[in-house]
């Protein structure tokens, strides 16, 4: 940093020596009280120092780099905002009342999903890994008629309680499928008996919706590990408090390392893929996610809730149906 001539950068505000003015040593002998004079005036009276200057100079020059960022950024930041917020903000307030006069719910994550009576219906992946395409529309759809045919639906009623209560004609989850795999938590093996995997008609819809959409938006993503469900019948279940009447849902997180597993530790969890999964199931309608407390997953407070020993799975509640 340089100094220019006449800058004073001392508290004492004494001048550079070199530009102290000039003056003979004789005259100084011969007018003492001048020569004194000369150093005291500079102490009594308000002097701008270099720093000062300096100071000026360094605030403007960044006013002006802020000026001039604001002015090529602005409109950019409005073109994005105004499609990217705008338009769902319009879109849920004519779903509200069309007049705007109903109350704006909520956003939650991820807008994957779309809610329909007796139906749930996937919508258009929210992201993409770079450098991959989605699959054709056609083949997902496919796909997806093809997993729900393996299904054998009942119309289930779910009695009672998540944590006390029974499960009335439910529908089974195949054991494995095209999108995902299950697990026994009592063997630590999979797959995961036929008896531990049903559930209300819409609690499968929805795994099934949320697992294809899922794996349809992150190509190379392993399938996804499912756990418990209910019984056949409902009631009390080995290893769990609820899981009683169809509703509930354990996911494992999946693994950095793709292996079809539950995990054995938060560092083998690819906290990515994993707060995606979470946010669909969010998105899909999910009443409650409980969620380890160190696995830094995040969501709507009241539905996503840390709670202890879920350090490697999720545990997805569905409101009852109706």
């Amino acid at each position: 940093m340089g100094w220019r001539r006449d800058e004073v950068w001392f508290d004492t505000d004494v001048l550079w020596f070199r530009e102290q003015p000039r003056q003979p040593f004789a005259a100084l002998a011969l007018e003492p009280a001048l020569a004194t004079a000369a150093f005291e005036i500079p102490l009594l009276l308000p002097t701008a120092t270099g720093l000062e200057a300096s100071l000026e100079r360094r605030l403007r020059a960044r006013k002006e780099r802020r000026r001039r960022h604001a002015t090529r950024t602005v409109p950019a930041v409005a073109l994005v905002l105004g499609s990217a917020t705008m338009l769902p903000i319009a879109a849920q307030r004519h779903a509200a009342g069309g007049d705007g006069a109903g109350p704006l719910q909520e956003d939650p994550p991820s807008l994957s999903f779309r809610l329909d009576v007796g139906r749930l219906g996937v919508t258009e992946p929210p992201f993409l890994r770079a450098g991959v395409s989605p699959r054709k529309p056609a083949a997902r759809k496919l796909a997806q008629t093809a997993e729900l045919a393996k299904v054998e639906w009942h119309r289930a009623t779910s009695v009672g309680l998540p944590y006390s209560g029974r499960l009335v004609d439910g529908t089974q989850l195949p054991v494995e499928g095209p999108n995902w795999v299950t697990w026994n938590p009592i063997t630590d093996s999979s797959p995961n008996l036929p008896n531990r995997l049903y559930g209300n008609e819409r609690t499968i819809r929805t795994i099934l919706s949320v697992v294809g959409a899922y794996r349809a938006a992150n190509l190379g993503a392993p399938k996804v590990v499912v756990g418990d469900i209910s019984f056949r019948h409902g009631g009390q279940m080995d290893d769990h408090v609820s899981h009683q009447n169809g509703l509930d849902v354990d996911v494992y997180y999946p693994r950095l390392d793709r292996h079809l597993s539950a995990p054995i530790a938060t560092s083998q969890i690819d906290h990515t893929l994993a707060q995606d999964l979470l946010d669909r199931f969010v998105a899909a309608g999910a009443q409650m996610i409980f969620v380890g407390y160190s696995t830094g997953l995040r969501g709507p407070s009241g539905v996503v809730v840390p709670y202890p020993n879920h350090e490697n799975h999720m545990h997805v509640r569905f409101p009852a149906p109706g």
